[in-house]
């Protein structure tokens, strides 16, 4: 797609919006013409705010199914459209809803801490949620002993660091694009940018985390580059990230691994799905009440935590 092109749909997007009094939101591992026609660009807990303080009658959300789930969740009255509703999670389907209501009964007393990146479905069974932002302040908001935490063990890992007087219990799932990334990779890239800090997603292995200067959120990370003094970065998140660190620390450098960490359904929304989402009021995402209204208690207090 030219330039021209992709400006001619922004235009267009922005009119269909406009009629339609919707606000778009998209994430930060969305493309870079959807994050930069998008009213509003962030982090999973980011994007969840925006979502419950809206006064737009339409929500479009660039980004996979749980985090249209959770619009939906907070703001019931809206109407959520997801311009590609196959934008799934694998780490979400990790943890089914009705595995994880085994887990809690074998576990009788053990308050459940379930990662954003989940279903609505494993919310509704789950005293807080969290994301990767306020990962260890949730936890440390319970109080308790031991916590079970789903459905990313990797983020789990570095709650327990951070906490080493809760013991969690992690479920056995992951992000598959975090997943993958090695030691020998994060080491040929310091190797090629020796200058460059590492900053790195949680998500990722504990033996990748350790190699990192700052482990961080994707919000996090880009306050971080902004304020840092630093000039080079390596990126250990999904790359769409790069598009937004370059706006938020201009004239800085940012390098993600090779090879490039890309998340297939994140980048399975395109400018043109967003426009026909609006034109067509497709792809409009819903949660069965009772469901939502379970969820809800565990999602309200992640979004007041902060």
């Amino acid at each position: 797609m030219t330039m021209q092109d992709a400006a001619a749909i922004t235009t267009e997007i922005r009119e269909l919006a406009a009629e339609r009094d919707a606000v778009i939101l998209a994430h930060n591992y969305q493309r870079p013409e959807i994050q930069d026609l998008a009213d509003f660009t962030g982090d999973s807990l980011g994007l969840a705010r925006q979502a419950a303080s809206t006064d737009a009658a339409v929500i479009v959300f660039a980004g996979v199914h749980f985090m249209a789930e959770t619009a939906k969740i907070l703001s019931p009255d809206r109407t959520v459209l997801m311009p590609e509703p196959r934008a799934g999670c694998p780490m979400a389907d990790m943890m089914d809803a009705s595995d994880l209501a085994r887990w809690r009964e074998e576990n009788p007393g053990v308050p459940v801490v379930t990662y954003v990146n989940s279903t609505a479905a494993a919310k509704a069974l789950t005293e807080v949620c969290c994301t990767s932002a306020n990962a260890v302040d949730v936890v440390r908001s319970l109080g308790a002993r031991k916590i079970l935490f789903g459905p990313d063990r990797n983020l789990a890992s570095w709650v327990a660091r951070a906490l080493p007087e809760v013991e969690v219990v992690p479920w056995d799932g992951y992000c598959p694009t975090h997943e993958q990334v090695t030691v020998e990779q994060v080491n040929v890239a310091k190797e090629h940018h020796s200058t460059a800090e590492v900053i790195a997603h949680p998500e990722c292995r504990p033996q990748v985390v350790d190699m990192a200067d700052a482990v961080l959120s994707t919000s996090q990370m880009l306050r971080y580059a902004a304020d840092s003094e630093a000039e080079e970065f390596i990126v250990v998140t999904e790359e769409g990230l790069l598009h937004a660190l370059a706006k938020a620390a201009p004239g800085k450098q940012f390098f993600n691994l090779t090879p490039t960490m890309l998340c297939p359904n994140m980048k399975i929304t395109t400018i043109e799905k967003v426009r026909d989402c609006l034109r067509d009021a497709s792809g409009e995402i819903d949660v069965e009440h009772d469901v939502r209204l379970a969820a809800l208690e565990s999602v309200e207090r992640m979004v007041a935590i902060g």
